[in-house]
C-alpha cells in the first residue's frame, strides 16, 4: 500500500537570513533616514529660519551633548538588540517548523502503513489518523498530501456488490468491510468541506482527485466546493445512493467528465451551482436515477455538453436554470425530465428548426418551440 500511494513533498522554502552586518548597516541607515526626515519635517513645520551660534561652549551645552551621545549609543544598542532578537525569533520559528514537520512525517508514515493492513478496523484507524494529521499539518502542502492519500485510497481497484461472485460469503464480508472504510473516507472529506473557509480545519480550496473512483454510496450532502480542483472524471456511480444534496458549487472547477451513472441514485437535490464551472462533458447516464430536484443553477456554468442520455432517469424538478449547457448532448433512451423546471432553457437543449423533442426528453411548455 505504501509504495503505491503518491507522496507530495512539502514545498517549504528554507530559512533565508541576510548577514548580520548587512542587516545592521541597513537598519542604521534606515534609522538615520527616518530621523532626518522627522527632523527636517519638524524644522519646516516650526518655521525655524536658522540657529543662533554659540560663541562659547557652556556647561549646559556640554551636558546636552553628553546626553545626546549617550542617547545615540543607547539607540544604537536598542537597534542591535532588536535585530538580534528578530533573527533569533526567526531561527526558533524555523526550528519549531522543522520539528513539527519531522513529527508529522513520522505520524504520516504510521498512518499510511495502517491503510495497507488486512484488518478493516486498523484501516479505519489509519483513515482517521490521516484526517487528524491533515488538521494538524504545519503547512498547507502537508495537509494536501494527507488529502491526496485519502483520495488515492478511494481510487484503488474496487469491486462493487453487484459484481461479487454469487453465494461467496467471504467475498461479501470483505466487501462490506472495505465499503465501510471507503464510506468513512467520503464522510470525513464531506465533514471538512462543510466547515467555513476560515475554520482552521476546513478543506475548502484544496484539490480532491476522485478520478475513476467507483461510488456505491457515500454522502457529500452539504459539502461546499469553493475552490481548488475537484475531479470526478471517469468515476462510476453504479449502486447505492450518493448524496450531493444541499451541496454548494462556487469557485474553482468540479469535473464529472466521462463519469458513468449506471445504477443506484445520485442526488443533487437543493444543490447550488452559483459560481465556477461544473462539467459533465461526455458523461454517460445509462441507468439509475440522477436527481437535480430544486437545484439552483444561478451563476457560473454547468456543462452537460456531449453527454449521452441512454437510460435511467435524470430529473430537474423545480430546478432553477440560468447558465446550463446541453450542446451536442445525445438522447437515445431513458427519461430526462425538465417539465417542472424554471428559468431559462439550457443552451443546446431545445431542438432548432421546429424539430420534435427526442424521445424521453420533457420540457416546460414555455421552453418548447412553437408548433407549425
Amino acid at each position: 500500500m505504501t509504495s503505491n500511494l503518491p507522496r507530495r513533498r512539502a514545498e517549504r522554502r528554507g530559512l533565508r537570513l541576510w548577514p548580520v552586518g548587512t542587516v545592521l548597516t541597513l537598519t542604521f541607515a534606515g534609522a538615520i533616514a527616518v530621523a532626518a526626515a522627522v527632523f527636517f519635517a519638524g524644522w519646516d513645520l516650526l518655521g525655524a529660519q536658522g540657529l543662533k551660534p554659540e560663541r562659547r561652549l557652556t556647561s549646559s551645552t556640554l551636558f546636552d551633548l553628553v546626553k545626546l551621545s549617550f542617547g545615540v549609543v543607547a539607540g544604537a544598542g536598542a537597534l542591535v538588540a532588536l535585530v538580534v532578537a528578530y533573527r533569533r525569533q526567526r531561527v526558533d520559528e524555523d526550528g519549531a517548523l522543522r520539528d513539527a514537520t519531522r513529527l508529522h512525517t513520522e505520524r504520516f508514515t504510521t498512518a499510511v502503513s495502517q491503510l495497507g493492513e488486512e484488518s478493516a478496523a486498523v484501516r479505519l484507524g489509519g483513515v482517521h489518523a490521516l484526517a487528524g494529521l491533515a488538521d494538524d499539518a504545519p503547512t498547507r502542502d502537508l495537509r494536501q498530501t494527507c488529502i491526496d492519500v485519502l483520495c488515492a485510497y478511494l481510487r484503488l481497484p474496487y469491486t462493487p456488490e453487484a459484481d461479487l461472485p454469487s453465494g461467496d460469503a467471504d467475498a461479501r464480508h470483505a466487501y462490506l468491510a472495505l465499503r465501510e472504510v471507503r464510506h468513512t473516507v467520503i464522510r470525513l472529506i464531506r465533514d471538512h468541506l462543510r466547515l467555513a473557509p476560515e475554520h482552521p480545519h476546513s478543506w475548502q480550496g484544496h484539490d480532491l482527485d476522485f478520478t475513476g473512483v467507483v461510488f456505491d454510496g457515500g454522502n457529500f450532502s452539504g459539502a461546499v466546493f469553493s475552490g481548488g480542483r475537484v475531479d470526478f472524471r471517469d468515476a462510476r456511480f453504479s449502486d447505492g445512493m450518493v448524496d450531493f444534496g444541499f451541496a454548494r458549487f462556487f469557485g474553482g472547477m468540479v469535473h464529472f467528465n466521462g463519469a458513468v451513472f449506471s445504477g443506484g441514485t445520485v442526488h443533487f437535490d437543493h444543490a447550488e451551482f452559483s459560481g465556477g464551472t461544473v462539467t459533465f462533458i461526455s458523461a454517460e447516464f445509462s441507468g439509475g436515477t440522477v436527481a437535480f430536484d430544486h437545484a439552483e443553477f444561478s451563476g457560473g456554468t454547468v456543462i452537460f455538453r456531449g453527454g449521452a442520455f441512454s437510460g435511467g432517469t435524470v430529473r430537474f424538478d423545480r430546478a432553477e436554470c440560468r447558465t446550463v449547457d446541453f450542446v451536442d448532448a445525445r438522447f437515445t433512451g431513458g427519461t430526462v425530465d425538465f417539465s417542472d423546471a424554471d428559468g431559462v432553457a439550457p443552451s443546446g437543449l431545445v431542438p432548432s428548426g421546429g424539430q420534435p423533442l427526442p424521445n424521453g426528453l420533457s420540457l416546460p411548455q414555455a421552453w418548447c418551440p412553437p408548433t407549425r
